[in-house]
């Protein structure tokens, strides 16, 4: 069942990016409320994604995730919330240092950053040089 849950969570992410990379998938060619929605959305798939793989590598008993705030017999909602926190940072480039990836956790992390950097470089250019005036 970890299986699956793990290479469902990783399916959405990748859709997720599908769409924001691929051309003629999104029709919006201007700036628009639903391109920056689309951008919210895009972003919050991918850090609640990358929030429940580093959840689920600890669940399974993986060492990732150094909290200096987290004690062991903290819940499964406490280490949530530290992975989200994880990801988000991650996401936005932040990396404040009070949560430090570990092992297979900073490969997951550089995937996460580059994604973060690339996410905006790619919206601006299916938002403006796709952009095709009105006739």
């Amino acid at each position: 069942m970890w299986y699956i849950i793990f290479f469902a969570v990783i399916i959405c992410i990748l859709s997720a990016l599908r769409l924001l990379f691929i051309p003629n998938r999104f029709k919006y060619k201007q700036v628009s409320f639903e391109n920056f929605a689309f951008l919210g959305c895009t972003y919050a798939v991918i850090m609640i994604g990358f929030g429940l793989l580093f959840l689920l590598l600890e669940i399974k008993g993986w060492t990732i995730i150094i909290d200096s705030s987290l004690q062991e017999s903290s819940g499964w909602n406490e280490r949530l919330a530290t992975s989200l926190y994880l990801s988000a940072i991650t996401l936005f480039s932040v990396g404040y240092g009070d949560v430090v990836p570990v092992g297979i956790g900073r490969l997951f992390v550089m995937i996460e950053a580059l994604l973060g950097y690339t996410i905006p470089a790619a919206f601006v250019v299916r938002t403006f040089i796709d952009y095709e005036p009105p006739k």
